[in-house]
C-alpha cells in the first residue's frame, strides 16, 4: 500500500464539505482515506508539507498541443504531461494537430497508449475533418468510441457552412462535441495581429475583429438550426462574448474558453516586434482585454485555456510576419492568472472545464479518487527561462510578473511536485 500525507492545506472545493478549511490529508492506493485538522503520520507514508500550501480539484485544460507523433522536437508526449503535472494541471485536452493529423481512431489510440501511466491524465480531441483540410468529415464515431473526447481542427475554422451544420448533425446520435475555432478567412486575408490604431502605427497588416465575430455569428445560427453542442475556443473581442451571451439567452447549448494571455496581455508589446507574441486570434486591445475578464467572472466564458502551443525555434524565431502563431503557456498560467483574476475565479474556470467535455469531477471527500492540483496563491515573482520546463521555449510570458505558484498534484496514485 502506498500512502501519502498532505500537511495543513486549505482546501479549495465549493463541492466539499472542507472548503475553506486547512487540514491534513491522507490517501492511500490513490483513494482519499482521512480527512482531519491532525493525522499522524503513518510509517513510510510521503509526507508533502509546502508553504501555505492550497489544494483543488483537478486543474483541466481545454487546448493543449504537444508536437508527439510528428514534431517531437517541439514536444512529446511524456514530457509534456510532466510539464502539466507540474504545472498543477491533472488532465488536458489534446490538439489533433500533429503529423499526421489526428483524424482517425488508431491515432486516437496512439496517444493514448503513449499517455499511459502518467500523473496527468490525457484526453485526445479527434479532427472534425480528415486531415484537418475543411473538406470531409473525419471518422467521428469510431475515433469517440477510440476515446476522443470532441471534434476540432485546432485554430481552423471551418469555411463550408454545410460542413459545420452536417457536423452539428452528426454528433448528436452519439452526444458528441464540435469544437469550432472561429474565423472567416476571406476577412482576415493577410492579417498577422489585431486591426486598430496599434497595427496601424506598427505598420502591420490587421485583422479585423468582425472576421472572428461574423463566424461566430454564423456557427450559433447553424446551431440554433441543428442542435447539439458547440464549444468555441480562445474568443477574443467584445462583440464574441455579447453573441455567446445572447446565444446562452436563448438556451442554445454553446460554451467557450479565452485564452490566459488574452486575460494578461494586450497590443501594445507587440510595439518590439516580438513574434513570442504573435498569437492566434491576435493580441487585442485593452479595453477588450478587460471586457474578456469581466466575461470570465460573470459566468459568459465557461473555462479558461493555456492554449499551449510548443513551437521549434526555426518557426517561432523570424520576422514578425514570418513566424507562426503560438505560445506555450502551461508553466505560467496560475501565475499569470493570479495578477488579473481572484483566486475562487481562478480556480473555478480551471475545474469547471470538465463538466463541458462530459468528465467527471472528483470533489475533496473521504472515499473519493484523490485527483488534487497543489499550489500557493501568494508567492509574487518574474517569469523567466528557468521557469520553462517545455523542451520548446516560445512563450509569451516571459519577463511577466506572477502571483502564485503550482506546486503539482496528485492523480492517478503518483504525487509529482516541482522542488
Amino acid at each position: 500500500m502506498t500512502t501519502v500525507l498532505i500537511k495543513q492545506a486549505t482546501i479549495l472545493d465549493k463541492n466539499s464539505s472542507f472548503h475553506n478549511q486547512t487540514v491534513d490529508i491522507k490517501i492511500e492506493n490513490g483513494i482519499i482515506t482521512e480527512i482531519a485538522k491532525e493525522i499522524i503520520t503513518p510509517e513510510n507514508a510521503t509526507v508533502v508539507e509546502k508553504e501555505n500550501l492550497h489544494v483543488s480539484q483537478g486543474w483541466f485544460d481545454s487546448s493543449v498541443s504537444l508536437g508527439e507523433p510528428g514534431y517531437e522536437d517541439r514536444e512529446t508526449i511524456a514530457n509534456g504531461l510532466q510539464v502539466a503535472a507540474k504545472s498543477g494541471f491533472t488532465a488536458i485536452a489534446l490538439q489533433p494537430n500533429s503529423t499526421p493529423i489526428i483524424d482517425n481512431q488508431s491515432y486516437i489510440k496512439f496517444v493514448l497508449d503513449k499517455a499511459k501511466n502518467q500523473a496527468t491524465t490525457l484526453f485526445p480531441i479527434g479532427a472534425l475533418t480528415k486531415n484537418s483540410d475543411g473538406q470531409d468529415l473525419a471518422e467521428l464515431f469510431d475515433m469517440k468510441n477510440a476515446g476522443a473526447i470532441a471534434f476540432g481542427d485546432y485554430n481552423k475554422a471551418i469555411q463550408d457552412a454545410n460542413i459545420q451544420k452536417i457536423a452539428l448533425q452528426y454528433v448528436q446520435d452519439f452526444d458528441g462535441l464540435v469544437i469550432s475555432f472561429c474565423q472567416d478567412s476571406s476577412l482576415k486575408g493577410k492579417g498577422i495581429v489585431n486591426e486598430g490604431i496599434a497595427s496601424t502605427r506598427l505598420g502591420l497588416k490587421g485583422i479585423p475583429t468582425l472576421a472572428e465575430e461574423l463566424h461566430i455569428s454564423r456557427n450559433l445560427f447553424l446551431l440554433e438550426y441543428t442542435g447539439g453542442k458547440l464549444h468555441i475556443p480562445t474568443i477574443s473581442t467584445q462583440k464574441s462574448i455579447q453573441l455567446i451571451q445572447e446565444a446562452k439567452a436563448k438556451g442554445l447549448q454553446v460554451t467557450c474558453s479565452v485564452a490566459v494571455h488574452h486575460l494578461v496581455l494586450n497590443e501594445e508589446i507587440l510595439s518590439g516586434f516580438d513574434s513570442r507574441y504573435k498569437v492566434a486570434p491576435p493580441l487585442r486591445d485593452e479595453a477588450t482585454r478587460k471586457a474578456l475578464l469581466k466575461a470570465v467572472i460573470d459566468g459568459t466564458i465557461d473555462c479558461i485555456t493555456c492554449d499551449h502551443n510548443p513551437l521549434d525555434i526555426e518557426h517561432k524565431k523570424l520576422e514578425f510576419d514570418m513566424a507562426k502563431d503560438g505560445t506555450i503557456g502551461l508553466e505560467s498560467a496560475f501565475g499569470a492568472l493570479g495578477t488579473v483574476l481572484p483566486l475562487d475565479v481562478i480556480i473555478e474556470k480551471l475545474t469547471n472545464a470538465k463538466t463541458i467535455f462530459g468528465l467527471p469531477q472528483n470533489k475533496i471527500e473521504v472515499n473519493v479518487k484523490a485527483e488534487l492540483s497543489l499550489f500557493t496563491p501568494n508567492i509574487e515573482s518574474i517569469f523567466t527561462k528557468e521557469n520553462i520546463l517545455s523542451k520548446s521555449k516560445n512563450s509569451a510570458f516571459l519577463g511577466q510578473k506572477t502571483k502564485g505558484k503550482a506546486y503539482g498534484i496528485f492523480n492517478n496514485g503518483k504525487l509529482i511536485t516541482n522542488n
